[in-house]
């Protein structure tokens, strides 16, 4: 049995006691790194997931901290924090002064600094829309998607199945489908989260069995997988030895905009990453921007991060029947969310792919992969149960149906997730427009 997580213990005991947790983190900070720190913040952060982050002082000035904390961590394979992986390869990153990547202590620290997260600059505009400010937003996607393209191209290379399992990336993903210690399925957070739990939504509650075999009809869309053939299906294609056919590119891998600055200019915004805790030189090619697609996408507007105000804004409703879970809403991605999306298409999927196809290195099921691991996005971040978290009946039916939408393709129509692979299909005619 592995031995406690300090870091762990430290994101449990905040939940209820910040005084104690800040506490514990300056005995921390002094036992690694002999820093005296003092004035220990905490921040109340909805996007930290499964993070932990603030502030502290010492003599020498003000920081700002960050870790990564995952169940079962000491027992996983793979190095959290190469953190100057990123800065090797031309990206845009802030390189800590202080790093720990000691198992259960993993732990970046930053000179503070005052500019702000680009996932807190975009839910102002999900909820209060200004086209200038949008425009300034979508623009600075747009040069940081430019740059990625740039890196991801120069970097591309064959990978053995050895290297790409190496990849600490694949915590976000595959290993939190399995047990961490026996590497059995199901287990991790899938079989603590959902497997014979009870699901409570607006008028229906079903138990897992019935749950995991319901087919989704989304406005009236019917989709073509359940979530229980989903979470098999990923557990078998997103394997991590079986993504290296795709090759291997240098990525910071979980650019959600949590961990991405937000520097203004004048009427200019340089976007630069930071807490590259899944950071590699050999990450699946196509995994490597999924975690920013659907976390700073179509996450938002609001349900993933912010339950009781999406119960508030969005009407949710549900029948069950016949196996079917019968689903009417009226979320939509919000104006600069879709704008975001089709930058992401044009600049960084489409050329991608394009490139993949070019080298022969574009599997057959490309489609499949990507959207298996947009389903684990949102399913394997946090327990989307109502009362399990955050979660409300109502929001959580909202996650699942995302989810679903993300993970399978409509058995005839058309929705926002098939209008996007169409339209980053190097073999289509459609075109980015289509989105």
């Amino acid at each position: 049995m592995s031995s406690p997580s300090r870091t762990a213990e430290i994101r449990r005991v905040a939940l209820t006691d910040e005084r104690e947790a800040a506490s514990m983190l300056a005995l921390l900070l002094k036992d690694i790194f002999d820093l005296d720190a003092e004035n220990v913040i905490i921040n109340r952060d909805r996007y930290s997931l499964n993070s932990l982050n603030g502030f502290f002082e010492t003599k020498a000035g003000e920081f700002f901290f960050k870790f990564h904390q995952e169940e079962g961590e000491e027992a996983m394979s793979g190095e959290y924090y190469r953190a100057d992986i990123l800065a090797r390869a031309g990206l845009p990153v802030d390189q800590p002064i202080h790093m720990s990547a000691l198992p259960g202590e993993q732990i970046l620290i930053y000179r503070r600094r005052n500019d702000r997260r680009f996932s807190d600059v975009l839910r102002d505009l999900d909820l209060n829309p200004n086209l200038d400010e949008e425009a300034i937003a979508v623009a600075a996607e747009r040069r940081l998607s430019a740059e990625l393209l740039s890196v991801y191209r120069r970097t591309l290379h064959s990978v053995t199945a050895e290297e790409v399992a190496s990849e600490p990336i694949h915590r976000l993903f595959y290993e939190r489908m399995i047990d961490p210690e026996s590497r059995t399925m199901p287990g991790g957070r899938y079989a603590n989260f959902y497997v014979g739990r009870t699901f409570r939504f607006p008028d229906v509650e079903l138990d897992w069995e019935a749950f995991s075999r319901a087919r989704f009809v989304i406005n009236g869309l019917r989709y073509q997988r359940t979530v229980g053939e989903l979470f098999a299906a990923a557990a078998d294609r997103l394997r991590p030895q079986k993504l290296a056919d795709a090759g291997g590119v240098t990525a910071h891998g979980d650019a959600h905009n949590a961990n991405v600055w937000y520097a203004t200019s004048g009427e200019e915004a340089v976007l630069s990453f930071f807490d590259p805790a899944f950071a590699g030189t050999h990450v699946p090619t196509l995994l490597a921007e999924i975690k920013a697609t659907f976390h700073n996408i179509l996450a938002h507007p609001l349900w993933l991060y912010d339950p009781v105000e999406a119960e508030r804004r969005y009407r949710v409703r549900a029948e069950y029947g016949g196996g079917v879970l019968n689903v009417e809403t009226n979320w939509a991605l919000s104006r600069v969310r879709r704008s975001l999306l089709e930058v992401k298409a044009r600049l960084l999927w489409r050329p991608l792919l394009a490139e993949l196809k070019a080298r022969g290195n574009l599997p057959a099921d490309w489609r499949t992969v990507l959207r298996l691991a947009l389903f684990l996005c949102p399913t394997l971040v946090m327990n989307l149960r109502a009362g399990a978290s955050t979660h409300n009946p109502s929001s959580s039916l909202l996650a699942f149906s995302v989810a679903v939408m993300a993970g399978s393709e409509p058995e005839s129509g058309s929705d926002d997730m098939r209008r996007f692979l169409d339209g980053i299909d190097p073999e289509s005619s459609a075109g980015v427009s289509s989105i």
